[in-house]
């Protein structure tokens, strides 16, 4: 698989000019307000050996998209964290926890969630892009939990980023915000917003296309709506392929969805050519993707508080990215469909859109209840303990026949993250991994603020 030279990428909107690697790295968000997609995808002509390790299989994955737009050795310096910074040999472990049913396990790295995977290697692309530059950036970012601590864990004490971080008041779990808002680091502010996962990514999304905050300086977002974030989870599905061997291209990937990140980098490397069967969205009561595709109304609702916080998303930004593929990239109608949602917080599904969607992806709703008897489950039966968002999936892995092929269920955070849902659930708190120890007792930073644009920019003066 070899890289292009100058791969570009263009806007899912298709009113702004295609950019470089580092174009979209540093933009995050289209000045159309759109997401930025390769304008041609790369193709995967085989699995690279089972002999190389994770690095160099990201490397093979990634460097089609970065092509020459970074110094070379940069990319190589990025993926090297991931054995510098996770705690397993394997990186990202594929576990069979019964014939036929696996885990794939993301919680290895140093905040314990999948985020982790993506956040450092993208920490030294952006830091390495902007002293190519001589430029410095303002990273914004909406969290429900992980991304704001992978990022804060990633960027933090960086010389050219300044980070601020938007959660939502109250709906993240307490060791979550303790990664985030004890970390010490002068360059990293801390937001927690009097709303939902919602009102941080709309404040997100305003902040960037706010001219006195852009006005002589560069802004970006480094959630899964920016693009170098998103590719840099695909290498993982590639390591599960691997391990599958000669079952890979039929196995069912079921993962846990909040904004649509991690479900997209899976059809994008079924896109590029990476075996893989189906792929199913698994969410909890915050539904509106599988509405969507039930119905073909997607429709913003007020998200509500769960068990599994990280998935408390009701307009899942990376919803777009999937419409203007399934539409085969019709950037005028996706254009009018995320501008009209913009505007009124609904959009209605063309039959044929529709139609091409539920062929791309499947998706499915799993209560509270039946997370807390798939976290019982899941001990009871295999002896491991799970997270409310990995139970999710776990609840939604069961439900599919592997006469075919096997399943694949997403374990996205490490379950000492969530300790109150897991002891509701089990009677006992999980154990901490080294890396969650030491949270409590330092003096935590940050501010509260009103969900709204004007209160946001007054903090970040």
């Amino acid at each position: 698989m070899a890289a292009s030279p100058f791969p570009a990428y263009v806007s899912t909107r298709g009113s702004s000019p295609a950019v470089d690697f580092v174009g979209a790295l540093l933009a995050g968000v289209a000045p159309d307000g759109g997401l930025y997609v390769p304008a041609f995808w790369p193709e995967i002509s085989a699995l690279p050996a089972a002999s190389i390790d994770a690095i160099a299989l990201a490397n093979a994955i990634l460097a089609p998209f970065v092509g020459e737009a970074l110094e070379a050795g940069v990319l190589e310096r990025a993926t090297a964290r991931l054995t510098e910074q996770f705690r397993h040999a394997e990186t990202t472990p594929l576990i069979e926890l019964e014939p036929g049913l696996f885990v794939l396990e993301l919680f290895h790295g140093p905040t314990a969630a999948f985020k982790d995977y993506a956040m450092q290697m993208v920490a030294v692309l952006g830091e390495a892009a902007l002293a190519g530059r001589g430029e410095r950036l303002l990273l914004v970012t909406a969290t429900s939990g992980d991304t704001g601590a992978a990022a804060v864990r990633a960027f933090g004490g960086m010389d050219r980023i300044d980070l601020v971080v938007l959660h939502p008041l109250g709906r993240v779990s307490p060791v979550q915000r303790l990664q985030m808002t004890t970390a010490g680091a002068a360059n990293v502010l801390n937001l927690a917003v009097r709303g939902d996962f919602d009102d941080c990514q709309r404040l997100v999304k305003q902040l960037l296309a706010h001219p006195g905050l852009t006005a002589g300086r560069r802004v970006s977002s480094v959630n899964s709506i920016n693009w170098a974030r998103l590719a840099g989870q695909i290498p993982y599905y590639a390591s599960a392929a691997r391990s599958l061997g000669s079952q890979a291209a039929h196995a069912t990937y079921v993962v846990p969805t909040g904004n649509f990140g991690d479900a997209f980098a899976g059809w994008a490397a079924r896109r590029m050519g990476l075996p893989m069967g189906g792929l199913l969205a698994a969410t909890n009561r915050n539904d509106a993707l599988v509405r969507a595709l039930e119905t073909g109304i997607y429709e913003r609702t007020q998200a509500v508080p769960t068990a599994s916080v990280s998935m408390d998303v009701q307009a899942p930004s990376n919803f777009e990215r999937l419409v203007f593929e399934a539409s085969g990239r019709d950037s005028a109608l996706t254009r009018g469909l995320f501008e009209g949602f913009a505007r009124d917080g609904r959009l209605t599904l063309p039959g044929e859109l529709l139609a091409a969607l539920r062929r791309e992806v499947g998706a499915v709703s799993v209560s509270e209840a039946e997370t807390a008897q798939e976290i019982a489950r899941t001990w009871a039966q295999a002896g491991r303990v799970v997270c409310p968002h990995t139970a999710v999936a776990l609840h939604a892995a069961r439900r599919l026949d592997r006469s075919s092929g096997p399943v694949v269920a997403l374990s996205t955070a490490h379950p000492a993250k969530f300790p109150e849902a897991v002891e509701a659930a089990l009677g006992f708190a999980p154990e901490r991994p080294p890396q969650l120890e030491g949270l409590e007792g330092r003096t935590e930073v940050f501010e509260i603020v009103d969900p709204t644009l004007a209160a946001v920019l007054a903090a970040i003066g």
